[in-house]
């Protein structure tokens, strides 16, 4: 294993994420006018509507199923009686139906604030550097399922899972797992990494305050009195 793959796999991780953390929090500290989505519904609502619920709804899928896949302890699927094999499947299936669905959004929001005038003219190079990365890891991410669909035993999988429990566990053996996994696995990680390096300073900080926002479904009801 060469230093490279040991920095990639094994230290990048912690950097990308401590720049996602630390820097969501200065930004928000500092710059909270520009704590915001920026809509564009004003400006154009064609693909609007569709675009977003297929991206967000796709998107959102795709994100909880790495987490919870990957960060579930194996011995919490033997336990469930759950094989490695049948979990790839439910994997690939369920990340071929939720990541074509954050596909086909994306790509009808790219379209919209590419070709209308209007919307091109008020976007920023970090704007179409966010669809575009997002673009090319979901398609390097759906492309990982042809490459599953050549071997169901799940070993690539679980190599995979021992990589991202390894990182979350801080011990330093994590890039040890990923030497033996499709190039296609390790090109998604480092673009799925890098899009939280680069998370604070997009628009995507707006993601921070829709978490949040779910406090508001238990906030006690407002009394209104007339005089």
């Amino acid at each position: 294993m060469n230093t490279f793959h040991q920095f990639i796999f094994g230290i990048y991780p912690y950097i990308c994420l401590a720049v996602f953390l630390l820097g969501s929090l200065v930004r928000f500290d500092r710059e909270q006018y520009s704590w915001k989505s920026e809509s564009s519904q004003l400006l154009y609502r064609g693909q609007l509507r569709l675009g977003n619920i297929l991206f967000h709804v796709g998107v959102l899928a795709v994100f909880f199923g790495h987490l919870f896949g990957l960060l579930t302890p194996l011995w919490v699927w033997d336990m469930l009686g759950v094989s490695h094999g049948a979990k790839q499947i439910f994997a690939m299936t369920a990340g071929g139906i939720f990541g074509g669905m954050a596909l086909v959004g994306l790509l009808l929001l790219l379209h919209r604030r590419l070709m209308c005038d209007r919307l091109a003219a008020n976007s920023t190079w970090r704007d179409k550097l966010v669809l575009v990365w997002l673009l090319v890891t979901l398609l390097l991410g759906l492309s990982t399922i042809f490459v599953s669909m050549d071997h169901l035993d799940g070993h690539e999988m679980v190599l995979l899972m021992q990589w991202a429990q390894h990182i979350m566990t801080f011990r330093g053996e994590a890039a040890n797992f990923l030497t033996e996994t499709h190039i296609l696995f390790r090109l998604h990680i480092f673009m799925g990494l890098s899009f939280f390096l680069i998370f604070p300073f997009t628009r995507m900080v707006h993601v921070w305050s829709g978490f949040a926002s779910v406090a508001y479904l238990g906030r006690a009801w407002q009394l209104v009195r007339p005089r």
